[in-house]
């Protein structure tokens, strides 16, 4: 039996999880004068004391700080059984979710991406439009600090970004270089990672590099050190180490509160009089389809049997080009320096449908250039030391990213066997890259090689799918009209439990070829309001 808090300790919201949209949903609810009460399971990152501040940076990525719990494995995570998917998970628990590992690239969606199936006859429209969404982009982007270049031909109009790029290199310049010979598109990046100090004590990018481990002077910006502090003045409470073990359903068929683990171990029941799930697109779909219950023998919200399927993530394929001349591939943030949207949507003369995203990286540092990086390792013996220098900051790559097609069979599961630290069934991914996918891929890496050769590169290298990737996971209780084809509504809300809303990316019904991000947290922001303006309460 849990251990029931008062009746007095009953909040108007709970939010499990506190990370992208957790931390943007509990901001502009308890700005409205909502009493706001989130549960986390990891705790808060000392950024000060990241990884990338000592000199074993690298090696850190193999362990305690790898992007993959299952290699990580700190008590706050849980094991995912990804034996059955060539994409492995890529997540973190802690205030501010997996915005603390990673390098902050902060697209947006393009229009078209809302109707896939009225522009390209495949998969689902979103039941809203960008242009509903695009005033919450403008919030979230004023929150989060977005430094970039406007007048993108490739996007809508936006306001300016509110600082400027970071810069692109000498690799970046290079490769802009061959884009505008070839005659494609390409465009500096939005990125949540200050160009410049700002009021609130947060540094400008030193193009130190290893923004994934966390970023010591808090340029890059992380849902803890943004929203969190506006959410906490606001008078949110955030419980960390609290474990979600079932969200609680009363007589009446409403959400009542969640049953968790406090950090002691005890079993602990937070009610509230609406409940938010916010714990990502493997996370969401766990929890639930442990909360089963007589109502919801099949996991909760799950009449449709749609809770857990259409898993996306983005399947990535990579180019890496060696070059003669010094790239200075060593400085600047670790991933994104500029980007091409020059094959993102459908043609008549691909043979597929929708498309991808081209996305230019530096060389990656010292250590992971001896054992290989993106490349074949650096042979040990005499020449080891030659050869290195031959490699280190000359390298650049490119990422293609493709749109993910939701497939009912790509599956969030419970596993039979497999339980976290308390006891809690563990998630089992089951998952394969479909034949258009990989075409779109290959096709891609061809013209990621054709523009390392027009850039001058002496070799190239490529990889049809990396498969530490699974960063993005999206789609596994998918936004809709029709309670039979969907889990929640277009506000999130859940089609079965009036008082139940999903925020994170489980709700995407298509997944476009960029980073969620940005559009997650938008998300996120509007279904506050519309709680906000169906309780009365109006947003400060």
């Amino acid at each position: 039996m849990a251990h029931g808090l008062t009746e007095q300790d009953e909040a108007d919201i709970l939010i499990v999880g506190a990370g992208a949209s957790g931390a943007a949903a509990a901001w502009r609810l308890a700005n409205a004068g909502l009493d706001v009460v989130c549960l986390e399971q990891g705790g808060w990152y000392d950024h000060a004391q990241s990884p990338s501040v000592g000199a074993d940076w690298e090696l850190s990525r193999f362990g305690r700080n790898s992007n993959n719990p299952n290699v990580r494995r700190l008590p706050e995570d849980y094991p995912v059984n990804d034996n059955d998917t060539p994409i492995a998970p890529s997540m973190y628990n802690a205030v501010g979710g997996s915005t603390i590992h990673w390098g902050g690239h902060f697209p947006r969606f393009h229009p078209q991406d809302f109707k896939v199936r009225s522009v390209d006859g495949v998969a689902e429209d979103w039941p809203l439009t960008y242009d509903e969404l695009e005033p919450y982009y403008e919030i979230n982007d004023r929150i989060m600090g977005v430094s970039g270049l406007g007048g993108d031909p490739a996007n809508p109009p936006r306001t300016p970004r509110a600082m400027p790029p970071l810069p692109p290199g000498r690799g970046g310049e290079i490769l802009a270089r061959a884009f505008d010979r070839l005659g494609w598109h390409w465009w500096p990046t939005d990125n949540a990672i200050n160009t410049r100090a700002t009021k609130d004590g947060r540094g400008a990018c030193n193009n130190c590099g290893p923004c994934d481990l966390g970023c010591p002077i808090g340029a890059r910006g992380s849902a803890d050190i943004t929203y969190w502090p506006l959410a906490l003045t606001a008078g949110v409470t955030l419980r960390t180490h609290a474990r979600v073990r079932e969200i609680l359903i009363d007589s009446q068929g409403r959400a009542s509160g969640a049953i968790f683990f406090d950090h002691e171990g005890i079993e602990r029941r937070q009610r509230a009089r609406a409940v938010i799930v916010a714990a990502n697109g493997v996370g969401t779909a766990r929890l639930l389809l442990i909360s089963r219950s007589g109502p919801f023998p099949d996991g909760l919200a799950n009449s449709s049997g749609l809770v857990g399927r259409n898993l996306m993530h983005h399947p990535t394929g990579l180019v890496t080009g060696l070059f003669s001349e010094d790239l200075e591939g060593y400085k600047g943030l670790f991933s994104q320096c500029i980007c091409s949207q020059e094959f993102y949507d459908t043609r008549p003369e691909h043979d597929f449908v929708r498309g991808f995203h081209l996305q230019i990286l530096r060389c990656d540092g010292p250590v992971s250039v001896a054992v290989g990086g993106y490349l074949e390792g650096v042979p040990w013996g005499g020449a080891h030391h030659a050869e290195w220098a031959a490699r280190f900051g000359r390298l650049a790559s490119t990422t293609i990213t493709a749109e993910d097609l939701p497939n009912e069979a790509n599956t969030v599961t419970l596993d039979s066997e497999l339980t976290d630290g308390d006891g809690i069934p563990a998630s089992k991914l089951t998952y394969a890259v479909d034949d258009n996918t990989r075409t779109m891929i290959d096709f891609g890496i061809a013209r990621a090689r054709e523009l390392f050769a027009e850039a001058g590169a002496v070799r190239t290298v490529d990889q049809a799918l990396l498969p530490s990737t699974g960063f993005h996971l999206m789609g596994t209780a998918r936004m809709g009209e029709d309670p039979k084809k969907s889990v929640v509504d277009r506000w999130g809300r859940a089609h079965d439990v009036a008082n139940l809303f999903i925020i994170d990316g489980s709700v995407f019904v298509t997944c476009a070829a960029l980073n969620p991000t940005s559009t997650i947290q938008a998300l996120a922001l509007r279904t506050a309001d519309h709680i906000i303006e169906t309780r009365g309460a109006r947003p400060t």
